[in-house]
């Protein structure tokens, strides 16, 4: 049924020769899936259905006092739902990101509603107020902070009245966590380089992806710097050892991802050959995270994997002609995960759905 919702390129042309005449044949290709208005349709009703839900809740909270004892949406007033902050943030974000290239899309009105109700004024000054608490400082550093960088740059990037005004009402939160970044990233001596949230290299993509889009010089310099410090002399990354169990990005290729985007393409092109040397070759196979039990909150992380592993791919190989074979692997992971966010299951509904957007968006 998912695969009625994405349209897909069938055929591909090969031609071989022999000696007595050209032999033309038609071979079916892999997949490739694009976002349409269907699929933007099912997949708004993800972030929809949850980012007003408030339980079950993971709040990820330090206890100081008996004072600090609230209820999810009195703490986080814009993002309680959707199991945990990060993913109530990435939820509103994947709203922006649907409406934005689809602005007909059926429940516009509704997504428009929430996204005012959500992010005004009064909620965001809450949400920066509870990042000063003294035993929260360093709350959803830094995947939450990526992600509430990710929903900034979507809104700075919408020419739309109401994105003006989210953008505005978001302002106090946005400048806030770009502070928190240039304050730490001084103090981070060592990359942290697992496939969960931490992962440093996930943190600075979007950080810097935020960073160019409004021209922000200092976080800029800032990332570039840092990523230089932990990157520049990386060699051989084992990608034999990946995915780990629990895993939704790849160490490897995040870092790659990043590398892409900070170091020209010269620099870059020589960093890649250290570093992850056998994506060059043709003949590079990668196989999808493969999910044992979608009932386990923890093990349906590989589907993201297989989502994030195709973004960074797109990321890797633009501009690249020496790398467009990595496009059919990209494809091959999303399509192998994509139909499995369709029932919704809130083990994986509550942050799938933005990562089967964000991987969509990437593909060129």
């Amino acid at each position: 049924m998912i695969r009625k919702l994405f349209y897909c390129t069938a055929i591909i042309l090969f031609f071989s020769c022999n000696t007595t005449e050209e032999k033309k044949e038609e071979i079916k290709a892999i997949e490739v899936p694009v976002l349409n208005l269907e699929g933007a349709s099912h997949l708004s009703k993800l972030p929809l259905n949850c980012i007003n839900t408030e339980y079950p809740n993971r709040l990820g909270q330090t206890l100081g006092s008996d004072k600090d004892l609230l209820s999810p949406e009195e703490l986080h007033p814009a993002f309680y739902g959707c199991f945990d902050w990060h993913s109530a943030v990435h939820g509103h974000w994947s709203l922006v990101s649907l409406l934005k290239q689809f602005p007909e899309i059926e429940n516009s009105r509704e997504i428009r509603q929430k996204l005012l109700q959500n992010i005004s004024k009064e909620n965001i000054l809450t949400e920066v107020e509870y990042f000063h608490g003294e035993h929260n400082k360093t709350y959803e550093r830094t995947y939450g902070w990526a992600w509430l960088l990710k929903l900034a740059e979507e809104l700075h990037t919408w020419d739309d009245p109401m994105a003006r005004e989210l953008e505005s009402n978001l302002q106090p939160l946005t400048d806030f966590i770009v502070d928190k970044y240039i304050e730490f990233l001084p103090k981070l001596n060592y990359p942290i380089r697992v496939g969960e949230h931490p992962n440093t290299a996930f943190g600075l993509s979007f950080a810097w992806d935020y960073a160019k889009a409004v021209d922000n010089d200092s976080l800029i310099i800032m990332i570039e710097q840092r990523t230089r410090d932990f990157y520049l002399n990386d060699k051989n990354c084992p990608m034999e050892w990946e995915p780990s169990g629990f895993d939704f990005l790849s160490p490897c290729l995040e870092e790659a991802a990043l590398m892409k985007r900070v170091l020209h393409e010269v620099e870059f092109n020589t960093w890649l050959d250290y570093f992850l040397p056998q994506l060059k070759s043709k003949t590079f196979k990668l196989a999808p995270g493969i999910v044992s039990d979608r009932e386990d909150g923890k093990l349906v992380h590989l589907d993201g994997v297989n989502f994030s592993r195709a973004w960074s791919l797109n990321k890797i190989l633009e501009g690249l002609s020496d790398y467009n074979h990595l496009k059919e692997i990209a494809n091959v992971h999303i399509n192998y995960s994509l139909p499995n966010i369709i029932d919704d299951k809130y083990e994986g509904g509550h942050w799938l759905g933005t990562f089967a957007i964000y991987a969509l968006n990437s593909i060129d």
